[in-house]
């Protein structure tokens, strides 16, 4: 009886085990994410740190690396448990915005974007952070 009851939680365990390894396997639904709505005055910005891709390389790793993936393809290890899809920085959708779209969408944010104001104070570092973006092409 003992051994059997040792088998059965044993199994049990490992059936559990198999179920929760497998919910982090399969690929969640994921939506596109719909229009955004940026003010005029984003879309009329001018990025004064055109130039400081490194430091904006540095802050990228830190704040963005892990839903955007390395190379921008929002292929990061956090993506896949989001909600919506993240496009590629690497394509002319995203390539032919102007910097103070990518500025909006960046730091104001929406949805399973969040909001990076108060995380990211400095302004330079935020347009270091588009300045790095427009390098993964």
């Amino acid at each position: 009886m003992k051994r059997t009851l040792s088998s059965l939680i044993g199994s049990l365990a490992a059936i559990l085990i198999v179920i929760v390894l497998f919910a982090f396997i399969v690929p969640q639904d994921q939506k596109v994410g719909g229009a955004w709505n940026i003010p005029a005055k984003y879309k009329s910005m001018k990025n004064s740190q055109k130039g400081d891709a490194a430091t904006g390389k540095m802050l990228y790793a830190k704040h963005c690396k892990s839903c955007h993936g390395g190379t921008g393809l929002g292929d990061g290890p956090k993506a896949g448990s989001l909600k919506t899809k993240i496009n590629s920085f690497k394509g002319p959708k995203f390539q032919g915005q102007s910097d103070g779209e990518i500025y909006y969408k960046s730091f104001v944010g929406r949805d399973d974007m969040p909001n990076f104001e108060k995380k990211i104070l400095d302004e330079d570092e935020r347009w270091a952070i588009v300045s790095f973006t427009r390098t993964l092409k």
